[in-house]
């Protein structure tokens, strides 16, 4: 009984002693005359560069569920940096201004890469991060914009969308892919399954590296628990579907971008 005590004691300590580790910060920076505000999140027990994963919100902009997907990917040794499109303290708390800024970005992809840029050039630079190992990913209104860093033809390791908007004004920018894309989709999002087919095609057609996956049963925004669980609303949380594409897509890390 008393070893069984002091092991699970020694436990906890380890598990607090590795949490403590990972630290958190917001973190100022511009694009243009633009300020912006995103939030880094690093394991300080380690000195030496390492991979990282830039996360593009969903179209609320910049949110708990960012950060705290932040902080489990820290956990696992990475430098995560959730960063910032609208612009330091615009959060839109309505559907009706959340739908009119993600549209004003949507409508402007050339304004919606350099808000991307700027986070992607500032996060290169960090020295806490090899550069040539940086992942985007995004969550619906992110995952367009994870999409459209790897249409850019920017030097990331992958492109990871969380069952995002897969519309592409310019599908021959898909030629422009340098790395592996991964996509989770809800196989009943009926906000973009019109998109799906498009999308497949002028992947294939560019020879672009990618996986599609569909989950069944799983409608839009299937990984954010603040959405609801009422599918028939086309938006509602499915944790099923949440915790197999987290499972892919830690794969798919160890895959492009490895903690060594």
């Amino acid at each position: 009984m008393f070893k069984a005590i002091i092991s699970s004691i020694a436990l906890i300590l380890i598990s607090v002693s590795a949490s403590a580790a990972v630290k958190t910060e917001n973190v100022d920076y511009k694009e243009g005359k633009t300020e912006l505000e995103g939030f880094l999140a690093y394991d300080d027990s380690v000195t030496t560069p390492r991979p990282a994963v830039m996360i593009v919100h969903q179209w609320k902009g910049l949110s708990d569920n960012e950060k705290m997907r932040a902080q489990m990917l820290a956990g696992k040794g990475y430098v995560a940096f959730a960063v910032d499109i609208y612009g330091k303290g615009i959060r839109p708390t309505t559907t009706e201004g959340a739908g009119q800024l993600a549209g004003q970005y949507k409508n402007d992809r050339k304004l919606y890469r350099a808000r991307e840029m700027a986070a992607f050039n500032w996060l290169k630079k960090n020295k806490k991060v090899d550069p040539k190992h940086i992942v985007v990913i995004g969550y619906c209104f992110g995952g367009m914009g994870a999409l459209e860093m790897g249409r850019a033809g920017v030097p990331a390791a992958g492109f990871v969308s969380f069952h995002g908007d897969l519309s592409n004004p310019t599908p021959k920018d898909a030629k422009n892919f340098k790395a592996p894309a991964l996509i989770l989709h809800g196989a009943l999002d009926n906000n973009v399954n019109p998109q799906v087919m498009p999308f497949l095609k002028e992947m294939d057609e560019n020879k672009v590296d990618y996986q599609f996956i569909s989950y069944s049963g799983a409608v839009h925004a299937f990984t954010q628990k603040d959405a609801g669980n009422d599918p028939s609303k086309g938006v509602a949380y499915n944790e099923k579907a949440d915790r197999r594409s987290w499972d892919v897509f830690m794969n798919f890390l160890n895959e492009v971008a490895p903690v060594k």
